[in-house]
C-alpha cells in the first residue's frame, strides 16, 4: 500500500466502493459469476502452494531435514579468454 494516497486514487477507490455497494443492493445476481470465478482462482492458488500431500516419509526427505555439518565450498576458477576467429576486414562469414 502506498504511504500517501493521492486524491485521484482516493476518488477512484471511493467510486469503486460505491459501485460495489450499488451492485450488491440492486443486482446481487450479477456478482455471482465474478465471485465464483475469483473463488476458483483463489482456491487453485492456495492448493497449488500447499503442494501434494506425502503419505510416508522418504529417505530424501529425512536427509533434507538434517542440518548439514559444514557447507560445501566450491573451488574458484578464474575466467579464461578464448580467442575468437574474427576476420580483420570485418566482413560477415556468410553472405
Amino acid at each position: 500500500m502506498p504511504r500517501k494516497w493521492s486524491p485521484l486514487s482516493i476518488f477512484i477507490l471511493t467510486l469503486a466502493g460505491l459501485g460495489l455497494v450499488y451492485q450488491l443492493i440492486y443486482y446481487p445476481g450479477r456478482l455471482l459469476i465474478p465471485v465464483v470465478v475469483l473463488g476458483v482462482i483463489f482456491m487453485a492458488y492456495v492448493l497449488q502452494r500447499r503442494g501434494p500431500h506425502v503419505k510416508h516419509r522418504t529417505k530424501s526427505a529425512s536427509r533434507r531435514e538434517q542440518p548439514q555439518s559444514k557447507p560445501k565450498s566450491r573451488k574458484t576458477v578464474p575466467f579464461r579468454v578464448i580467442e575468437g576467429g574474427k576476420d580483420d576486414d570485418n566482413l560477415p562469414k556468410y553472405h
